[in-house]
């Protein structure tokens, strides 16, 4: 199954009987799908289906979905004034402003109030209505399509950089693990030195405490269930972009796993080698975890 990014834009228009129809739709990044709508003046109507449209379609993401329909000019309804209503509020005005200095009413402020201006309804029957609205919402299902296609695009692009850092963070892990601070005998080599620090130059070490303070230091500093759950994570998310499909939260809470691990990694550490992988795997996990961010 394919892999969706939530960033896209799709565009299709057609045209019924001389009435042309266009959608443009375009998606960004949300935790859930919302839908937000610009719709000419009597098409609420069709606002329902086109939310449940998108709903069905997609699994996460912010929508914003444009329609214009542009009808003939012989088609085109014409726009009534009310002169006596007009002339009666722009006399009211002059008299407001003569009497209390208020500023002077202009022509498109007395337009916009109610019952001033009006644009009326199209005279349409029931069937013209249907036949219209049918030509919107399969215009509709075409912008969706493409929308998918376009997401699916950037989705399969977002697949690959997934992919790569999932092969970082397995090496890094890698190099981790056989790292040769891990082995006792280095472990061993580095408590002696410390010791040999706090005692006198002539001072005889007490060789079973050196081996008791490099078992401690042994068992504090393993990081082999941290090399082990890394392992794990990175066959975990492999598995996911594999399956494809809306995965983008699964990967998010691996991130965040992978993130976890490289902190202790970090925090365990008793050599520079391995300090310098956990901080390697923090970048890693970061650039993994933004990335899959833009994915549904």
């Amino acid at each position: 199954m394919n892999l969706q990014s939530m960033t896209g834009f799709a565009r299709a228009a057609t045209e019924h009987e001389g009435t042309a129809v266009a959608w443009e739709v375009k998606s960004v990044n949300g935790k859930s799908v919302e839908a937000r709508l610009r719709m000419p003046p009597g098409f609420e109507r069709i606002e329902v289906a086109v939310r449940q449209a998108i709903q069905r379609r997609f699994a996460r993401g912010s929508f914003q979905a444009t329609l214009t329909v542009t009808r003939p000019a012989g088609m085109q309804a014409q726009p009534v004034v009310n002169e006596a209503f007009l002339k009666d509020v722009a006399g009211l005005a002059k008299r407001l402003q003569e009497q209390f200095g208020v500023a002077p009413a202009s022509a498109d402020g007395l337009l916009s109030l109610r019952g001033v201006f009006d644009v009326p309804e199209m005279l349409e029957t029931e069937e013209m209505r249907a036949a219209l609205d049918a030509v919107i919402n399969a215009t509709l299902d075409v912008t969706l399509t493409n929308l998918q296609q376009a997401r699916r695009s950037e989705g399969e692009a977002l697949r690959s950089l997934l992919a790569a850092h999932l092969d970082t963070v397995e090496a890094l892990t890698l190099r981790a693990e056989a790292d040769p601070s891990r082995e006792p005998a280095a472990i061993r080599a580095r408590v002696a030195e410390q010791v040999k620090l706090l005692l006198d130059p002539g001072a005889n070490l007490d060789e079973a405490r050196l081996y008791q303070e490099a078992a401690f230091l042994a068992t504090k500093a393993d990081i082999r269930e941290e090399i082990d759950r890394l392992k794990t994570h990175v066959v975990s998310g492999r598995a996911l972009l594999a399956a494809g499909g809306a995965v983008g939260r699964k990967l998010d809470f691996l991130a965040q796993e992978f993130n976890r691990e490289s902190n202790t990694l970090c925090s365990k550490s008793n050599a520079a080698a391995i300090t310098a992988v956990g901080l390697e795997l923090k970048a890693v996990v970061d650039q993994f975890r933004e990335q899959v961010q833009n994915l549904e």
